[in-house]
C-alpha cells in the first residue's frame, strides 16, 4: 500500500474485515516495513511504501465502527481521487460536476491546441517558402507561446485530479508527476513564451495598413 510518513511509528490503515471495510491504526513493529517512494518535492515528506507480513493489530485499535471505514476516509481523503478508478460518495470522480468542469477545460485546450496545430501544417504544406515566412511566423509563434502556457494549466489540473498519486515519481502516477515537473521545459524550447507571443504581434503590426482608422 501507499502512505505517507515513512518515519512514522503509526499507520493509519483500511483494510477488510468480518463486517467489511475498516480502518485501524497499526503501530510499527515486526512484520511492518517501509521503502522510500521518489517525488517531486523530495524525501522530507517521508512518502512511502508500506508493506504488513503477517502483522497482527488488537480489536481496540479499531478507528471508528468496524465496517464503517469507509466514513473514516472519506472524512479525510475525499479530495485524493483520480477520476475512473477512485470513487466519491460511492460514485466515480467524475460524477461530480466540478471535476467534469475541470476535465472539460482541459480536453478543450487539447482540441484547440491540435486544430490551429493541423491548420498551421496544411498552410504550410501548401505554400512557398516566402510565404511561410511572411504569413505564418507569427501564427507559430503565437501557437507555441499559446500550447506551453495551457499545457502548464493542465498539468496542473491533472495533478488535482491524481491528488497524492499526481506527486510520485513510481506507480500510477508517475507521467503526471513528470509531465508536471517538466511542462516548463518546453516553454523554452524554440523561444521564450513572451519572446513569441511579441514576435507574433510585431509580424500582426507589420501586415495592419497604416492609414487604417475606424
Amino acid at each position: 500500500m501507499r502512505a505517507f510518513r515513512r518515519f512514522s511509528d503509526y499507520f493509519t490503515v483500511g483494510c477488510k474485515t468480518e463486517d467489511g471495510f475498516t480502518v485501524i491504526l497499526v503501530e510499527r513493529g515486526e512484520g511492518v516495513t517501509t521503502k522510500p517512494i521518489k517525488t517531486s518535492y523530495g524525501p522530507s515528506a517521508g512518502t512511502a511504501f508500506v508493506t504488513f507480513d503477517h502483522v497482527k493489530v488488537p480489536v481496540e485499535n479499531t478507528l471508528g465502527e468496524e465496517g464503517g471505514g469507509i466514513f473514516v476516509m472519506l472524512s479525510n481523503f475525499n479530495h485524493e481521487r483520480w477520476v475512473n478508478q477512485r470513487k466519491a460518495f460511492g460514485r466515480p470522480l467524475h460524477s461530480l460536476a466540478v471535476v467534469r468542469a475541470k476535465l472539460a477545460l482541459m480536453i478543450s485546450r487539447v482540441e484547440s491546441y491540435q486544430a490551429w496545430l493541423e491548420s498551421i501544417t496544411y498552410q504550410m504544406c501548401n505554400m512557398s517558402y516566402k510565404e511561410q515566412a511572411s504569413r505564418l511566423a507569427g501564427q507559430i509563434a503565437f501557437l507555441k507561446s499559446h500550447m506551453t502556457r495551457g499545457s502548464q494549466l493542465t498539468a496542473a489540473d491533472a495533478v488535482q485530479i491524481f491528488g497524492g498519486r499526481g506527486i510520485t515519481q513510481t506507480g500510477m502516477g508517475k507521467f503526471i508527476e513528470h509531465y508536471h515537473r517538466t511542462v516548463t521545459f518546453d516553454a523554452l524550447l524554440g523561444g521564450a513564451e513572451d519572446v513569441l507571443a511579441d514576435l507574433g504581434v510585431r509580424q500582426a503590426m507589420r501586415s495592419m495598413p497604416p492609414d487604417e482608422r475606424l
